[in-house]
């Protein structure tokens, strides 16, 4: 609201930045009610955590060894702050591999949180169209679901991949798969959306999405000194 932005930006930068960078904010835009300008929007916010989480990944090793950090505390760091799951895995294991275990189980605890956000957006949007019915667009009525199938599939994988049944071989092909798949999805995004309808959107998205990474930064760095 300070910086006035649109509601449905703020939503996409905030889940972005909080969960799992660009994959959140495809995700959170597939259960949004469609409008003109939600590609537009999933573009400048899937830009801006890719770029914010690129920089950070050179920078915040960095930082972490300037801070004193030992090797779990700075994986815990860039896994507490850095958007992207690749991103944070390139930054730890570029410390060490204990640096890097630490950073992907922070990050991946970050990461759980995608199914239960997407389960509370779509809620609180159906209750609020329900409320208020006839106001912007009709998100009850829409042919959205409640939880898009993806992230059904996501949850059975982890399930699955947790027993050990899996062999690596798989897990390292379905890994490249899926990224693959989400390059796929954000290319796709691009495609559809306008440069210059993005840049129209002006200085304030681009600013909330630094002041956002940047305040995540300094809650993290200051809650893992005072606990050191």
């Amino acid at each position: 609201r300070l910086l006035k932005v649109e509601s449905s930006l703020g939503l996409l930068i905030g889940g972005a930045t909080a969960i799992c960078g660009a994959s959140a904010a495809l995700a959170i835009s597939s259960v949004l009610p469609k409008n003109a300008h939600l590609e537009r929007n999933t573009t400048l916010t899937v830009v801006g955590v890719t770029t914010l989480s690129t920089i950070a990944m050179v920078v915040y090793p960095l930082i972490t060894q300037w801070l004193g950090f030992d090797a779990v505390m700075s994986g815990k760091f860039i896994g507490a702050t850095i958007h992207d799951v690749a991103q944070v895995v390139g930054a730890g294991y570029s410390l060490s591999t204990e640096a890097g275990d630490a950073a992907t189980i922070t990050k991946l605890m970050r990461v759980a949180f995608l199914m239960p956000v997407l389960v509370v957006i779509s809620l609180t949007l159906r209750l609020r169209t329900a409320v208020k019915p006839g106001s912007g667009d009709d998100f009850k009525n829409s042919k959205t679901p409640l939880l898009p199938w993806f992230t059904v599939a996501f949850v059975v994988l982890i399930l699955l991949n947790s027993t050990g049944w899996v062999p690596v071989s798989v897990q390292s092909g379905a890994s490249f798969l899926s990224q693959t798949f989400l390059v796929l999805a954000i290319a796709a995004v691009g495609l559809k959306t306008s440069l210059k309808e993005v840049t129209q959107l002006g200085w304030r998205p681009v600013a909330m999405i630094f002041l956002v990474t940047l305040g995540l930064a300094l809650m993290t760095g200051g809650y893992l000194i005072a606990v050191q």
